[in-house]
């Protein structure tokens, strides 16, 4: 039922959306149902996704924005695609931490993990779509979303400039990295 909605759709043509009583694609409460095509990564950053988007333990809202976030992104390709994309391009490979050396705190550069670099992605591009929303509280949050997701794949946006703030950050604290014991 979900399906449909992802990146299946034959030539960017999509089907209109269920209308009238009982015909709520979007709110469902089936687990993640829509997902079953894809392989174990993809369903893992989908999952992760919803998870990261969710607020209040409301998931089933979270699910109600992924699912129209996907809707609204595929007239421009695959979905999956674009996402993975999206993720790749925000991803920060190195950041910072603050470790305490003779009563001075430092900004230590190190690695970050693969799992917390697609975690930092997701709730970049998260924080971003919603101070995007914030000027204007008419533009509803998967719009937001599937915006910046867009021009994430773009190597744009402002999930892009925040990772490419924390490389310079990282970059400019270079000499301290001798300094990294973990």
């Amino acid at each position: 039922s979900h399906r449909r909605y992802l990146c299946y759709a034959p030539g960017g043509l999509l089907p209109s959306r269920p209308r009238g009583r009982g015909a709520s694609t979007y709110n469902c409460s089936d687990n993640l149902g829509y997902i079953r095509g894809l392989n174990g990564k993809q369903k893992q950053l989908v999952k992760k996704l919803v998870h990261i988007c969710m607020i209040d333990g409301k998931k089933t809202r979270s699910r109600a924005i992924v699912y129209k976030t996907f809707h609204r992104l595929a007239p421009h390709g695959d979905v999956i695609k674009l996402l993975v994309n999206a993720i790749e391009n925000v991803k920060p490979i190195c950041g910072v931490k603050k470790v305490r050396i003779s009563g001075i705190t430092r900004l230590v550069p190190s690695i970050t993990a693969t799992t917390r670099q697609e975690t930092l992605a997701i709730r970049w591009m998260l924080e971003s779509a919603a101070k995007r929303r914030m000027g204007r509280k008419s533009i509803s949050l998967d719009q937001c979303l599937s915006a910046e997701i867009l021009e994430a794949s773009q190597k744009m946006g402002i999930a892009r400039k925040k990772r490419d703030d924390l490389h310079k950050l990282a970059e400019a604290n270079r000499s301290f990295s001798h300094y990294r014991w973990w």
